[in-house]
């Protein structure tokens, strides 16, 4: 969602006059805070998820799936609640880009008890129902990552029609009505990133080559009102988009730990980092662009390039005259260094930075490679600034921090405490697609919650050149990568601090290694392990789960969802007790993919039509075809509490030491 503040957004030519005032401040505004809350200890662990759902509209006289322009009425509906009273919450919504979207989150964080894990999917599913509850007839919620005919003729409901003229966005496909229309904020970020940028943004998904899928594939925009600009930024054989929307209009899932103190935060956010692909590939949702079969599983190319704001000279096109950066990545992408010191021999990538604001972070005491991750940061301008927020107090506000930080929206976020609250140091876990059931989201929200548990417990090492986790974030997204990609992974993952227990379970003994050990690993191999070589990701949280004590029904959803991860990484079906299914555990992509080749109607052409379309959103409101649930439940009794108490008890974790002698240098 972003920073939401109340005011005058202005255009991006009175925007660009105070960029250097915002960076500067912004960075003021984190020395600040800093300095107040770096030696904060004892946080207790908090933890919530996110999820983004899409509104749609059935009809089912004319067979047509759109979606539904509501976002913005049903959220005050939503709000309704907060805004009386702030107490007793099961629910909080908050707005996303597109009027056909909310966001859901628990009314409260969940916490340090093991029982916890078996609210999350009863929360969802009441989130859900809250939203059902205020929807009309013919009018559904789902968790689905990116409708498959978005940008297609009249997708909306009501409908809409593009204006590649006047508009935010001057999308050729993508109306200005499918943006948010209850906060200024969305629709000024599509207008100020197309105009700072100097063109419209520009995306290209290659085609899925089916049998009659023309050669080569290449599409007419001049019927569109096209002036030039697509048929020059459109390739050939490729899905051309064009819009802020086609990417922050997917939704997506995402969770938020509070770790004991600032040095806990860094390093779980190092250490999750090169994780971030693996869940990616497995959570993978995406097949279908604008009506087309594409030959990549995930939404991440598209959401990085609909915020890319970079200028033909920040993008190495053209000889720097004007700008100061070329820059290699958008302001959506993979980090581009770790945080801990211990953690700075892997950086092997290029960091660019802005040299005044890293020498004013060191003056004011903070750590090289902290400095250079925020003025790294710092090197984007400010694309949504409000009139009534640019002279703020740097001591009591944040504003300016967040402004940069919120828009820079990366696989990992490291999140400092908002000023005077209560929030401790937090990190953001930011890849997964969302899933179209709770059980497969609540699997992927404890299946990364309990990572965590392990790797602060066990004191673990996942940490390999960055630029190892660049190459798994490009190959995630091929078309089913969680089973025919190999991916690179630190095999030596104990410390000279992990606990005998981590040892026995991992096979080895701490600092044995001159040097990291990465090896091209599968899926299955790095989340189930692979005999003599890989201890595997379920195995070391089962190794956890042996130190804690659980009750019988919160240790059965755990195992549910262990299970579902483990068989979605190896792509091995499991057969129900009682029922007569089995096969293979689909990706979400893979399931999408499969239903429309094998449709009737489709002619083997590449093409989601519009029937296509209909019968695969039905299906999805449906629940049947269920891709989790089927496949991995077996009898157990489910949560009925959907929030923790005010009185739960939370204990803190050992903390977490930096030792750089346990992490080798070279980079093996």
């Amino acid at each position: 969602m972003g920073l939401l503040t109340l005011g005058s957004p202005l255009s991006w030519s009175e925007t660009k006059k105070y960029a250097e005032h915002i960076r500067k401040h912004g960075i003021l505004q984190f020395i600040h805070l800093y300095n107040k809350l770096k030696d904060r200890k004892n946080d207790y662990l908090k933890w919530g998820d996110e999820v983004e759902y899409t509104l749609v509209h059935l009809d089912d006289e004319k067979k047509e799936a759109r979606l539904l322009l509501r976002g913005h009425e049903i959220l005050t509906e939503l709000r309704r609640k907060e805004d009386e009273s702030a107490e007793n919450l099961v629910t909080l919504w908050r707005p996303e880009f597109a009027a056909y979207m909310v966001e859901g989150t628990p009314g409260r964080p969940y916490g340090g008890l093991i029982s916890h894990f078996n609210m999350v999917e009863a929360n969802m599913r009441a989130r859900k129902e809250e939203v059902k509850a205020l929807l009309g007839p013919n009018e559904h919620i789902l968790c689905i990552t990116a409708f498959p005919r978005i940008g297609c003729p009249l997708f909306t409901h009501p409908e809409a029609l593009p204006d590649p003229h006047n508009s935010a966005s001057r999308s050729l496909f993508y109306p200005d009505e499918a943006i948010y229309q209850g906060h200024p904020r969305f629709k000024t970020l599509a207008r100020n990133i197309r105009e700072r940028r100097g063109e419209k943004v520009a995306m290209n998904l290659p085609i899925f080559r089916d049998s009659k899928t023309p050669k080569p594939f290449v599409e007419d925009f001049s019927s569109l009102g096209d002036d030039g600009e697509a048929a020059r930024a459109s390739l050939p054989d490729h899905v051309y988009l064009d819009a802020m929307g086609f990417g922050m209009g997917c939704c997506c899932l995402q969770m938020t730990f509070q770790a004991q103190d600032i040095t806990e935060a860094r390093y779980l956010y190092d250490q999750l980092t090169p994780l971030t692909p693996i869940v990616l590939a497995m959570s993978a949702a995406t097949p279908v662009f604008r009506g087309y079969l594409t030959d990549v599983d995930c939404r991440w190319s598209v959401i990085s390039g609909s915020v890319d704001d970079r200028t033909r000279e920040e993008r190495g096109l053209e000889p720097l005259k004007n700008d100061r950066f070329v820059i290699n990545k958008s302001r959506y992408d993979t980090i581009d260094s770790y945080l801990s010191e211990c953690s700075a021999p892997f950086n092997d990538i290029p960091l660019v930075y802005d040299e005044e604001l890293l020498q004013m972070l060191l003056d004011a005491g903070i750590d090289e490679t902290l400095g250079r991750h925020m003025a790294h940061l710092f090197i984007r301008d400010p694309v949504v600034l409000y009139g009534e927020k640019v002279d703020i107090d740097d001591e009591e506000d944040s504003d300016h921090f967040e402004n940069i930080q919120s828009t820079n929206w990366q696989n990992m976020r490291f999140k400092p405490p908002p000023p005077n609250s209560s929030i401790g140091w937090r990190i953001e876990f930011r890849p997964t697609e969302i899933q179209l059931t709770e059980f497969e989201n609540a699997a992927f929200v404890v299946f990364v919650v309990l990572l965590t548990r392990v790797i602060a417990t066990f004191k673990l090492n996942f940490l390999m050149p960055i630029s190892q986790v660049d190459a798994n974030l490009r190959t995630a997204q091929n078309r089913d990568a969680v089973l025919r990609e190999r991916f690179h992974f630190r095999q030596d993952l104990i410390s000279c601090d992990s606990p005998l227990q981590a040892q026995e379970c991992c096979g080895g003994r701490p600092c044995e290694q001159e040097g990291a050990k990465v090896a091209l690993m599968s899926i299955d191999e790095i989340v189930n392990g692979k005999a003599g070589e890989f201890a595997g990701l379920i195995p070391l949280i089962n190794s956890y789960l042996g130190t804690i004590e659980a009750d019988v029904d919160t240790h059965c959803s755990i195992r549910q969802y262990l299970k579902f991860i483990s068989l979605r990484a190896s792509g091995r079906g499991h057969a129900v007790v009682g029922s007569a299914l089995a096969g293979k555990l689909r990706t979400t992509a893979r399931w999408i993919r499969d239903f429309v080749t094998q449709h009737p109607l489709y002619q083997q052409d590449s093409v989601v039509s519009s029937a296509i379309n209909y019968d695969l959103v039905k299906l999805m409101v449906s629940g049947s075809g269920c891709i989790g649930n089927a496949v991995c439940r077996w009898p157990c009794r489910r949560a009925t509490s959907t929030s923790p108490t005010s009185r739960t008890a939370l204990a803190p974790r050992p903390s977490t030491r930096c030792r750089p002698r346990c992490w080798p240098t070279t980079l093996g």
